[in-house]
């Protein structure tokens, strides 16, 4: 998102899912796309069986590898190397759009200064692509007609996350494949409503929409529609720094809606440790989480089909979902909680239902001025920005220029993994989720038909290196990084590449997280999953 921003004036996909109908070529890299968003993976599947080309760059082969014409097979975190050398060949054989680079785009000169220096054989010695196989994929990607350029958090879970997407971004301006249907780059979202979760502010330095809270004039416009005297312009902590602050002793409470650290943060030791340390500790959530096992409060919440509201999908897209079934016990809507607790501290929230929040949010969010409850409760939903009520909302962005104006090139230089295999931890884990388990497992264990299908966490080990390990098939194994051990049963498989290991973090009885780097992002301080030391043992 925030490498969106920077270079497109907006972080959120460009396109509409309806679009991979219509591409000519899907770029796809860090999303194991059949696997995390099945539905949208299923729509390049039958793209590709209509004609489509499908271009893969992933360490692993997963399943879109069957249906891909060249899967690029690179070393784990050596994504701006490899896209740098797509842009440096696309520019090398005259194939970048001049056009739409002259009068659409700004510091083109710069880029093209950063990706010379990343040639094909430049780019096969930092990633292991094949030279041969850089040019065709650069070749196939510039002369589409229509390309669609995929991620998910294959490429955003690293510390180059931000450089990675902006990397992205600069291929697609390079080419001119924005603005236009089935063509953009297109982030696919890691949970149902967390593009909505964002839009309305829930980031640390923005309100609804995007509005900086640093920004004077947002801040009295915030003031002016709540009724208060003294908003906070500082930007605040986001979860890393929660984390840190609570082990050092300067954040003494914590409240956690719908989020579960405990399995889903980096090396869950200091995980364990800042909860520790905290004076208070709430929890709210549908079912009782590791972290919420922890809290000195836990309050229940309701579930999607015990309420009724908006979500916001990954394509910009606002829909109402209704209450289906009644609540348990004391459970109640996320937003009844935190109505009543404000009126508790202090600050009375007199919302009566959904409705009323909705009005506040056209009131307050320009991108979503348009898209009223009455006229969402008349169709299939309303995509941002929708300005007005007349407005129809906007199926894909930058049609005629960039939210920002103009898009700006921002090169990158290749950075490696912060923890790279050594004598001692030899093997590079990396992790992701699986097709029948969702996040940490808080909602799919509790299904017995999905914990039948995939009832325990497995590490994924190349028949090479298995071999030389002495490893068979479902034996346990114990991988060992500088931060804890787990044991688990083994999967050989040519899925992974030698001296690289695979494994999920939905599984509390094999917590990945213990292992995994506390290295994140310097700007986005999303924590690098995809990549840390380990070392791999076969247990007697």
């Amino acid at each position: 998102m925030v490498g969106l921003a920077a270079t497109f004036g907006s972080g959120a996909m460009t396109n509409s899912i309806n679009d991979f109908d219509g591409a000519d070529l899907f770029l796809v890299i860090g999303s194991n796309t059949t696997s995390q968003h099945p539905l949208i993976g299923s729509r390049i599947i039958n793209a590709v069986k209509r004609g489509a080309k499908l271009l893969l760059i992933d360490p692993r082969e997963i399943q879109l590898a069957e249906f891909a014409d060249l899967h690029l097979r690179h070393d784990i975190g050596t994504d701006v190397a490899v896209l740098n050398g797509i842009m440096n060949v696309i520019i090398e054989e005259g194939l970048d759009d001049k056009e739409f680079v002259e009068t659409r785009t700004e510091g083109f000169d710069q880029l093209k200064d950063v990706v010379s220096k990343y040639p094909p054989r430049v780019v096969e010695k930092i990633s292991g692509i094949n030279s041969h196989d850089l040019k065709k994929a650069a070749l196939m990607y510039a002369k589409a007609d229509k390309a669609m350029l995929v991620y998910a958090m294959g490429i955003t879970q690293h510390t180059t996350g931000v450089d990675n997407v902006k990397t992205c971004a600069n291929l697609a301006m390079l080419t001119g494949h924005l603005g236009r249907p089935s063509t953009g780059v297109n982030p696919l979202r890691g949970q149902n409503n967390v593009q909505g979760a964002c839009d309305m502010g829930a980031l640390p330095n923005v309100y609804s929409g995007y509005q900086p809270v640093t920004d004077l004039a947002v801040k009295k416009k915030f003031e002016d529609a709540w009724g208060v005297a003294a908003l906070n312009d500082k930007v605040g902590l986001t979860i890393i720094d929660m984390m840190i602050a609570a082990q050092k002793g300067g954040l003494k409470a914590l409240y956690v809606m719908g989020e579960n650290p405990l399995m889903s943060d980096p090396d869950t030791s200091h995980i364990e440790h800042a909860l520790s340390n905290l004076d208070f500790l709430v929890v709210q959530d549908i079912f009782l989480s590791e972290t919420a096992a922890k809290a000195d409060v836990v309050l229940p919440a309701a579930s999607f089909a015990e309420k009724e509201g908006t979500y916001t999908n990954t394509e910009r897209r606002v829909q109402i979902s209704g209450k289906a079934i009644s609540s348990p016990g004391l459970a109640r809507p996320d937003w009844q909680i935190i109505c009543e607790l404000s009126t508790l501290a202090g600050y009375p929230m007199n919302y009566k239902s959904p409705v009323d929040i909705m009005k506040d949010i056209n009131a307050v969010t320009p991108s979503y001025a348009g898209i009223t409850y009455e006229r969402l409760e008349r169709g299939y939903g309303l995509q941002w920005p929708c300005i007005n009520e007349d407005h129809p909302g906007t199926p894909y962005l930058h049609k005629d220029k960039f939210s920002k104006g103009k898009g700006t090139f921002i090169p990158c230089e290749f950075k490696p993994v912060v923890e790279m295999p050594d004598e001692e931890y030899d093997f590079m884990l990396t992790t992701g989720r699986i097709y029948y388990q969702y996040h940490t497992g808080t909602m799919t264990r509790r299904t017995s038909i999905l914990d039948r299908e995939a009832p325990a966490a497995l590490v994924e080990i190349n028949p090479e290196d298995a071999k030389k390990l002495g490893i068979k098939n479902n034996e346990i194994v114990e991988l060992t990084s500088r931060r804890g051990s787990i044991k688990l049963k083994a999967e050989i498989t040519k899925r992974v590449p030698q001296n690289v290991v695979f494994s999920t973090f939905h599984f509390h009885e094999s917590p990945v997280n213990i292992l995994t780097s506390p290295a994140y992002d310097p700007i986005a301080k999303i924590p690098e999953y995809k990549g840390c030391a380990v070392k791999v043992r076969r247990c007697a």
